[in-house]
């Protein structure tokens, strides 16, 4: 069978945008290499309320694992300082569950869903999977991470991330360790999603994240862990180009995730619905103008927050432990209840940038940060 659009990745961007073609009565045939939609879960899960209604999705009670209350922030030698979560309304979804909603959105709408069905090849009249040939007019990228693995290896960063039971789990709390020689450029977490149970996980530049991680658990106490998961994460940002031809990218593919905690629910999910609508505009018209609508009206809305994220994320880079350790010393009773109370979860690097220093910061981080750190307030 022919259809107008055939995306290649089943997960929140692919599905979403997958939704918006099908609704505005365009055939699209959605193909996810695994044998589920939803597995396997790589993501925290963690999101805004407002982002998700954004999105257009009301969780289920199978879909949302649990509301987080607090975020504990802890310095190498452990120091710490707790936001007040509440304000921002942050929950933590069981990924699994969540795509599969979204996937019954978009089958309502009148898509079609094939699992283990790969791309193998974009040919001139559509694109070779296992299963086949299929014609197409329009092909999007949804892959993720993988599809950004041969094209530029620096934004890659390895994560681990693992799924457990613990009886020192606490339920209302986030918890993100920094420590510049155990996680170099990331940190490491822990995603409370029931009582005892987290996802735990750690990122670093050049590290074992196998032995990070269980050297990391070891020292929070017992644990079981029903699953592990080892993907690569993306940390540089948007590609240049969303659009090329008829060949349409999105989600994490197109780089859309946060550079700062590669997190992509919000930013990728609006990446695939804003993909959905120009290419629905485009196969009405022709005229690839439409189509090239979709990365101006993402960059309009994420392009700035993503400049600033990608600045905070070379400035922290360039952090060592006891600049870290100088940061927490500075950090007041009145910061923590500004970004508490102002903060957004989904465009934070106004928090980063309190916290990197602004107010009652010292003269090393401003030695280290110099104008740079004027910049993320512009």
């Amino acid at each position: 069978m022919d259809y107008d659009v055939v995306i290649a990745g089943g997960s929140v961007a692919g599905l979403l945008c997958a939704r918006e073609i099908a609704k505005r009565n365009h055939s699209v045939l959605v193909i996810e290499e695994d044998f589920e939609i939803g597995t396997p879960e790589h993501c925290g899960g963690v999101v805004s309320v407002s982002a998700i209604d954004e999105l257009g999705i009301i969780p289920v009670r199978s879909t949302l694992d649990n509301k987080i209350r607090t975020a504990t922030i802890v310095s190498p030698s452990g120091k710490s300082f707790t936001i007040d979560a509440r304000p921002q309304q942050v929950i933590v979804l069981d990924r699994r569950e969540f795509d599969k909603q979204i996937a019954h959105q978009a089958q309502t709408s009148g898509a079609e869903i094939q699992v283990k069905s790969s791309l193998r090849e974009i040919t001139r009249n559509g694109v070779k999977t296992n299963n086949g040939e299929i014609k197409c007019k329009v092909i999007v990228d949804a892959r993720g991470v993988a599809s950004l693995i041969q094209k530029d290896r620096t934004g890659i960063l390895q994560s681990a991330q693992y799924e457990i039971i613990a009886d020192w789990v606490d339920k209302d709390q986030i918890e993100v360790y920094l420590d510049q020689e155990k996680y170099p450029g990331f940190f490491a977490w822990v995603i409370p999603t029931r009582s005892d149970e987290a996802k735990v996980g750690v990122a670093g530049k050049g590290i074992s994240v196998t032995n990070a991680i269980e050297d990391f658990l070891k020292k929070k106490g017992k644990y079981s862990a029903i699953r592990k998961i080892f993907a690569p994460i993306w940390v540089k940002g948007p590609i240049e180009k969303f659009v090329n031809k008829n060949i349409v990218t999105i989600g994490d593919a197109a780089g859309q995730s946060k550079p700062t905690t590669a997190g992509g629910i919000y930013s990728s999910g609006m990446g695939g619905m804003m993909a959905g609508m120009a290419i629905s505009n485009f196969l009405k018209s022709g005229n690839e103008a439409d189509l090239l609508e979709y990365q101006k009206k993402w960059t309009a809305k994420f392009g700035k927050e993503f400049e600033r994220m990608l600045l905070a994320r070379s400035l922290l880079e360039r952090l060592d432990n006891k600049t870290i350790e100088s940061i927490f010393g500075s950090v007041t009773p009145k910061m923590i209840e500004e970004i508490s109370k102002e903060g957004n979860f989904d465009f934070h690097t106004g928090s980063i940038a309190k916290l990197l220093g602004v107010k009652g910061s010292v003269k090393t981080i401003q030695a280290i940060l110099g104008n740079e750190l004027r910049r993320l307030l512009d």
